[in-house]
């Protein structure tokens, strides 16, 4: 059982590792250079969209050294992963804040002026804990499918 855990934290410690270097060196300077391009009103769509892409190539690296440790379970580190993430953001991803969320479907359970914050709230939250998980599904192996003629 330590050993387990032992490798879980190592993937999910480099899970980490790969969202501060992907957000830090590649996803902030590429907006800096690309804002002034888009305008003003294309700006948090590309955050989102480079957002997915950093959370796919963690989901991937977390799945990838689970695997490499030898654990079968590679899912299992992604998911751990996506519950930190939930917890403690550090305000890398911006649109993913769990604690926030649940603030909002208590306030519109008050006013059902908060409604379509809601809807878009969960909608974005779905996606970017959706690109993390297909990233560590991206990172199984891939199985040889059968076939009908036999082996050559």
């Amino acid at each position: 059982m330590p050993h387990r855990i032992w490798l879980l934290a190592v993937a999910v410690l480099s899970g980490w590792v790969t969202l501060f270097a992907v957000t830090y060196l590649v996803e902030r300077p590429l907006l800096y250079l690309t804002a002034p391009l888009l305008g003003g009103g294309w700006v948090p769509t590309t955050q989102l969209l480079l957002d997915c892409f950093a959370l796919a190539a963690s989901g991937w690296v977390v799945g990838y050294v689970m695997r490499r440790l030898r654990e079968s379970r590679v899912m299992t580190g992604v998911l751990v992963f996506a519950a930190m993430l939930g917890v403690w953001n550090f305000g890398l991803v911006p649109g993913i804040d769990l604690p926030w969320l649940i603030r909002l479907v208590a306030d519109t359970f008050h006013d059902a002026r908060f409604f379509d914050g809601l809807v878009t709230a969960v909608t974005t939250h779905a996606l970017l804990f959706g690109c993390l998980i297909v990233g560590g599904l991206l990172s199984r192996p891939r199985s040889v499918p059968p076939s009908i003629a036999g082996s050559s």
